[in-house]
């Protein structure tokens, strides 16, 4: 990472600050970008927060923001993540840290999603230099890795990786994804997914980019 990109990423982290209300339960994600508002997030009075990931969990503990269960909280108002690709429909590819079902999860119990990313992570289209993380049963690994070449894509074992539910993660290169939505829902309907790293149906409501000239704010 070069040190512009580590400075969008704190303005965009910044920007963000803007959207936090006093008291209110946070869905938090996770990733490097968001690590930058993590650290951010002691100047907010929050009631709580909602971790997408063990590792976020952690981070926002030694904070002494106290984490909570989603199972107890609600729908969230606002989730806040990063993205390893954003298209110009704020369709996204995330996953790259393995912690894609559970930002699915938090990103669909909440009413705004908003998505920070610098520059670089600005795409035509999505899955064309990225993969497309998919999180598979153990026991289903090869027939899902089967049914992925079927689809045309290059399924790749992550290999010493587990998921926070124990689970394992297929990094597909090579799939068409011009209509984001159709192929997330196709791959959701293979036997032995757990989830996704296409999110169409949990699209970003906000896009926080960061560039080189600030940051700017791109709406749906």
């Amino acid at each position: 990472m070069t040190d512009n990109q580590q400075q969008q990423k704190q303005a965009a982290a910044q920007a963000a600050l803007a959207y936090i209300e006093t008291g209110m339960i946070l869905g938090v994600g996770t990733g490097s970008t968001v690590n930058c508002l993590i650290d951010l997030l002691p100047q907010v009075q929050l009631k709580g927060a909602v971790a997408s990931s063990n590792v976020t969990a952690e981070k926002l503990t030694a904070l002494g923001i106290e984490v909570m269960d989603l199972n107890l909280t609600g729908t969230l108002d606002l989730y806040i993540d990063g993205a390893d690709e954003v298209d110009s429909q704020h369709n996204l590819i995330k996953g790259g840290g393995g912690a894609l079902t559970r930002e699915k999860i938090v990103a669909a119990a909440s009413r705004q999603f908003i998505c920070l990313v610098d520059a670089s992570k600005t795409v035509n289209q999505l899955g064309v230099d990225f993969p497309v993380p998919i999180e598979v049963l153990p026991q289903a690994r090869s027939y899902v890795a089967r049914q992925l070449v079927e689809l045309g894509g290059e399924p790749v074992y992550r290999e010493g990786f587990v998921t926070d539910y124990g689970n394992v993660i297929l990094d597909v290169y090579g799939l068409d994804v011009r209509d984001p939505l159709a192929m997330e829902q196709r791959l959701n309907n293979i036997v032995g997914v757990v989830c996704n790293g296409i999110f169409a149906v949990n699209r970003a409501d906000i896009v926080l980019k960061a560039t080189a000239d600030g940051v700017q704010t791109l709406r749906t």
